[in-house]
């Protein structure tokens, strides 16, 4: 019996080692994400608060960072943040966030820290199931929400909020602008339109006489 589990043990670490090779082959072939060029949870929860208190009446009180999706507090516990608040306050990675947790288990969050931001200009596109803006030299994940929000299009030229001084894959969208080639349309539509109304009041003004 024991013979066989000792089997059974090499054969899970031949197969962890094929695995592992398989991993470092296609990480040599495609190239590894440079850590400098995101921001993990770790590093998140590191700029957390250490705060958890829990109040009388209010419910528990926790701080955290937001990283584009969640909030992570300083143990590195990540709470979910919906996407529609987080559109409508235009969070970006680094804000600090409250979250108080009632005691009918409600989860309210509130802005309490937001960090230096810049506002850069790209398109909106989708690749791979994720609405991305193309800006600054690279590509911002932005939420479905806040595509949803601003009523955007992919090609749409969209204003979006990063944090300075900080790598950051997500960006929260400021506005969408408008397409200023539609309204030379929308003049021209005017002009026949205007013309039309001139010609039918001299005809009013014939049959009047």
């Amino acid at each position: 019996m024991s013979d066989n589990k000792l089997a059974k043990a090499h054969e899970a670490i031949e197969t962890a080692e094929s695995a592992l090779k398989l991993a470092k082959q296609l990480i040599s072939e495609v190239g590894d994400i440079p850590m400098s060029s995101r921001t993990s949870s770790r590093e998140y929860a590191d700029k957390a608060a250490t705060v958890s208190t829990v109040l009388p009446g209010e419910g528990r009180i926790i701080e955290g960072v937001f990283d584009g999706q969640n909030m992570i507090d300083k143990k590195g516990t990540v709470y979910p943040v919906p996407a529609n608040y987080a559109s409508k306050s235009k969070l970006i990675p680094g804000d600090v966030l409250k979250l108080t947790v009632t005691e009918e288990g409600k989860f309210l969050y509130k802005q309490i820290g937001p960090v230096e931001r810049k506002t850069v200009i790209g398109p909106l596109v989708y690749s791979d199931g994720q609405y991305q803006v193309l800006a600054d030299g690279k590509a911002y994940n932005v939420l479905l929400a806040s595509v949803t929000y601003f009523r955007a299009s992919v090609g749409d030229e969209v204003t979006i909020i990063i944090p300075v001084g900080t790598k950051s894959d997500w960006a929260a969208i400021e506005a969408v602008l408008p397409k200023f080639g539609d309204s030379s349309d929308e003049e021209a539509d005017k002009k026949p339109k205007s013309r039309k109304k001139k010609e039918e009041l001299d005809l009013e003004a014939e049959l009047d006489i």
